[in-house]
């Protein structure tokens, strides 16, 4: 024989599995890791000591300013993360949980991450060098670029590399450099054919970049709504969706000509 159970007694019943769930959420490891702003490096000057752009069969200019590539830092693959990690840091302003399928798409462990990564690199870094050589015209010419980043993987440089390639090169094509003598910071890769794609955790990269002394920054335009987000006060968002757009932004900006795209 079944009895009827009261209001406030089926509801305790159903309370009961979601207690325990909470319980187990709070204690068990969760698929995500944690992201703050990473480390920013000049692409037009050295880094730990190594110049990160190289480049031989061409001559080359003077540059002043600085094209600054940005990263972010995340927790390791195997770091464990727990609800109240995802707590502090989806409350956190200077943090950001993301999937960690998000941050290291490739899985495994870590080793097998790290070369992932060192892939990635390198294929930015070929598609970079192709893609600034190309809208200069250099390409199959003998010039070379040899790109050194020491501890950063992923393909996010690859615009600032190209940015920096064809600003030691050509500048602003009339003896100007490209930066106008600012800071200017961005992320975004990049196709041989000169495409910027888009990249994630832009907001944060916006903090590392206004940190270390960007004024402007340059952001793939479909992420241009992430980069408005906790957009640090003093820097300028430029959308960009090609090497060739994004020098001419550049120059509209450094010569105060023309109009300067906004997000």
């Amino acid at each position: 024989m079944l009895s009827r159970l009261t209001r406030p007694q089926a509801l305790a019943v159903c309370a009961v599995p979601v207690v325990a769930l909470l319980a187990t959420a709070a204690f068990a490891p969760l698929p995500f890791s944690v992201a703050q702003p990473g480390l920013t490096a000049d692409v037009l000057g050295k880094n730990k000591g190594t110049q990160v752009i190289t480049i031989s069969g061409a001559k080359t200019r003077g540059t002043t300013g600085q094209l600054r590539m940005t990263t972010i830092e995340a927790t390791s693959p195997d770091t464990r993360v727990d609800l109240p990690d995802v707590i502090d840091g989806w409350f956190g302003t200077d943090q950001a949980v993301m999937p960690r399928d998000s941050v290291y798409p490739s899985g495994g462990d870590v080793k097998e991450i790290e070369r992932y990564n060192e892939k990635q690199m390198k294929k930015s870094q070929d598609e970079a060098t192709r893609a600034a050589l190309g809208y200069l015209g250099l390409e199959g010419k003998g010039v070379k670029a040899e790109l050194e980043l020491a501890d950063v993987g992923g393909p996010s440089a690859g615009l600032l590399f190209s940015l920096g390639i064809v600003d030691k090169l050509n500048g602003d094509g009339s003896g100007g450099d490209l930066t106008g003598g600012r800071i200017i910071a961005g992320t975004g890769t990049i196709d041989a054919d000169g495409t910027v794609g888009a990249v994630g955790g832009v907001p944060l990269k916006t903090q590392a970049a206004r940190r270390d002394g960007a004024t402007v920054f340059l952001v793939p335009e479909a992420e241009c709504g992430q980069a408005r987000t906790e957009l640090p006060e003093g820097l300028r968002l430029i959308p960009v969706t090609t090497l060739e757009g994004t020098v001419d932004a550049l120059v509209s900006l450094q010569k105060g000509t023309g109009k300067v795209p906004s997000c």
